[in-house]
């Protein structure tokens, strides 16, 4: 059987092969990802909305985001991606040599698509050996590869510089707004804190303002009022709907909401 990843020694290059759905354990994304679908279909949760990626899809995930992501096989077939991060030392070094700079207007959208063409067909079949012998992907190629990833995004959208150079930290933003379109992503306080342009003890203090709430408490009940709006008026099984509003286990939301509600949410459901 196909092995669910593979990957490359410098880690910034993963290949992604499976036969089953399968979720991301990890919400918050801290670099640049550039994905590309060679098979199958990818299910992008970000605040803005939903995306679906098909294959053939070329895209830039930004960075400081939340993310949810579903990567979905074909019928009787294998779900195939590669992803390629770009943290800010690479871009740092590509922008001096290159003179590339972050200038004007910032779009603040989560995911850029990107015009799959043939170069695009070619640079990522060229790095498909890689993952069967990947002790020939040395730093040195890894660094070329990524600096050649990052030139093609560039060709396609040269706007795009102005989102893969921008090296700010995120600035203090409406912690109110933030927190009812993100409240279902499954991270800790401090990226919370960080995504609001605050520090921890900022985060806490203007959030007991805004909502009289500690984030935990309120985070909770939100998150459960949520599962119940879904399950009782959506009719959506309790197993398809605890990690979509942030819990990390069934058992521990089951308990959560028969507390919350006097019900268990499969009595809820049936």
């Amino acid at each position: 059987m196909t092995p669910e990843y593979k990957k490359i020694p410098i880690d910034n290059i993963l290949y992604s092969c499976g036969t089953r759905q399968e979720r991301s354990t990890e919400d918050f994304l801290g670099i640049h990802v550039v994905t590309y679908v060679l098979s199958g279909e990818m299910q992008l949760t970000l605040s803005g909305g939903t995306r679906h990626l098909k294959t053939g899809t070329l895209g830039l995930m930004k960075r400081n985001q939340l993310v949810k992501a579903v990567k979905l096989p074909p019928a009787g077939g294998e779900f195939k991606a590669i992803n390629i991060f770009l943290n800010t030392d690479i871009l740092r070094k590509y922008s001096t040599e290159h003179h590339q700079h972050a200038a004007g207007h910032k779009n603040e959208q989560g995911f850029y698509e990107l015009q799959d063409d043939a170069f695009v067909k070619a640079f990522f079949a060229s790095l498909e050996p890689y993952f069967t012998q990947p002790e020939r992907m040395t730093p040195l190629m890894t660094e070329l590869k990524t600096k050649e990833v990052i030139a093609l995004v560039l060709d396609i959208n040269p706007a795009l510089k102005n989102v893969l150079f921008d090296f700010s930290e995120p600035h203090k933003i409406d912690l109110e707004a933030f927190m009812l379109q993100n409240y279902m992503f499954n991270v800790s306080i401090d990226t919370l804190a960080k995504l609001t342009g605050r520090s921890r003890a900022g985060f806490k203090r203007d959030f007991e303002k805004v909502f009289q709430s500690t984030p935990g408490q309120w985070l909770k009940q939100k998150r459960l009022q949520e599962a119940y709006r879904l399950i009782k008026d959506m009719h959506i099984k309790p197993s398809d709907v605890y990690l979509d509003v942030g819990f990390e286990n069934l058992s521990h939301f089951s308990l959560s909401f028969k507390q919350a509600f006097g019900v268990s949410p499969s009595t809820l459901y049936r």
